[in-house]
């Protein structure tokens, strides 16, 4: 066997027959048909002692020149011989998983799971005396529920979105390419369908109406041809009410009707299905701060598109901190609803922090890791509100 190159050709002449025909027999017109060919050879060469100095590799498909200065090693061999090959099961079924739970949107569903144990946890302390362990289940089952409603939502959206997406969040699941686009659909109607059916066959027709508004809500906010999210007002109004209104109010009226319960009103309730609808406005606005250069190429009409990303922080952090402020005032004007001592530090320390990351945020220039940054901490004070307010 003899084996001859050259560094001047632009070619690999091998005195192997078989080798050399299949070569030379084949086009090659594509990166893809080029690493084959790659592969095949390098198992060839693998079944012999090969060293050589300076010598380039080349043809019209491989550029740039590979120079090769140290002898081919058998691990190089056998990973040049598992090019193409797929990953191990294990690996598969992480990633799987990683996919889904990127597609649910985390922060989302820790608001949705937070908000439910929050308002249910109230209605039992408000009723203590007629708690039973066999309302368990039902309670697990509508928080499975939510977390449907919540991953329809947000899944639909995606689906619509993958153009802008690959822009504005390029490491969701369909816009990495991590999630096809079937699978998302499959998801979708399965979050629908079994939503649906739980809170028919648990909670009755007024929760099922609500639930289904919810859904629409989320339908039309992001589905052609209405896609609401395209006009800011409406946007937000839709997130303020589901995120808002619906979750707080439905899951207080269910729990009271599992509980025995015509539904009343609380203090305490009305408080915090105020103050989260106005913090969900807050949400709405501030969302597509991180998402205006998506936004902008795509033509979707967000607050921070036509107004600007520094005003439209601003803007949010001033509802926000209104919010705060009614709520301490609240809590000095109705000794009897709520527990002062309680209310009146943590909002000024959510309000005080709320004011330190807006300072942040404008020294740093308003760049898209301080916005995202600026983001989270919303969100964070979010889920703050809902562990407090059992205890108010």
């Amino acid at each position: 066997m003899e084996l001859s190159t050259s560094s001047s050709s632009s070619s690999l002449s091998l005195h192997l027959h078989p080798i050399r025909n299949s070569i030379s027999s084949t086009k090659f017109t594509t990166p893809k048909a080029a690493s084959l060919l790659f592969s095949g050879v390098s198992k060839h060469l693998c079944s012999i002692e090969l060293y050589h100095h300076h010598t380039t590799f080349s043809t019209h498909v491989l550029r740039p020149k590979r120079q090769y200065n140290r002898p081919i090693s058998i691990r190089a061999c056998s990973e040049a011989g598992a090019v193409g090959s797929d990953p191990p099961f294990p690996d598969k079924v992480v990633d799987l998983k990683d996919a889904f739970w990127r597609f649910l949107r985390p922060h989302t569903i820790r608001g949705t799971a937070l908000g439910s144990a929050a308002l249910v946890s109230r209605a039992l302390i408000e009723n203590s005396n007629l708690i039973k362990w066999s309302l368990l289940l039902k309670a697990f089952s509508g928080l499975f529920a939510l977390i449907c409603g919540n991953g329809y939502i947000v899944g639909i959206n995606q689906i619509y979105d993958i153009s802008i997406d690959k822009v504005n969040k390029p490491y969701l699941p369909i816009a990495a390419g991590d999630l096809s686009v079937q699978s998302a659909w499959f998801l979708v109607i399965f979050f629908a369908a079994a939503g649906l059916s739980i809170v028919g066959l648990n909670f009755g027709p007024f929760i099922f109406s609500l639930y289904s508004l919810g859904l629409f809500l989320g339908t039309i906010y992001s589905v052609p041809p209405l896609r609401m999210k395209r006009f800011p007002v409406a946007a937000f109004l839709i997130i303020a009410t589901v995120r808002g209104f619906l979750l707080n109010f439905g899951v207080y009226y269910a729990t009271r009707a599992a509980l025995g319960l015509a539904f009343e009103w609380s203090s305490p309730v009305v408080f915090i299905t105020t103050f989260v609808t106005f913090f969900a406005l807050v949400i709405a606005i501030t969302k597509d701060l991180p998402d205006v250069e998506g936004d902008r190429r795509y033509q979707i009409s967000t607050f921070a598109t036509k107004l600007g990303v520094r005003n439209i922080a601003f803007l949010g952090s001033g509802i926000l901190l209104m919010n705060y402020v009614v709520t301490i005032l609240a809590a000095i004007y109705m000794p009897q609803a709520f527990r002062r001592w309680l209310l009146i530090p943590a909002h000024t320390l959510f309000a005080s922090s709320l004011i330190y990351q807006v300072q942040i945020l404008e020294k740093a220039n308003y760049t898209k890791e301080a916005i995202s940054g600026f983001y989270r901490f919303i969100w964070n004070l979010f889920y703050a509100e809902y562990a407090l307010f059992p205890f108010i």
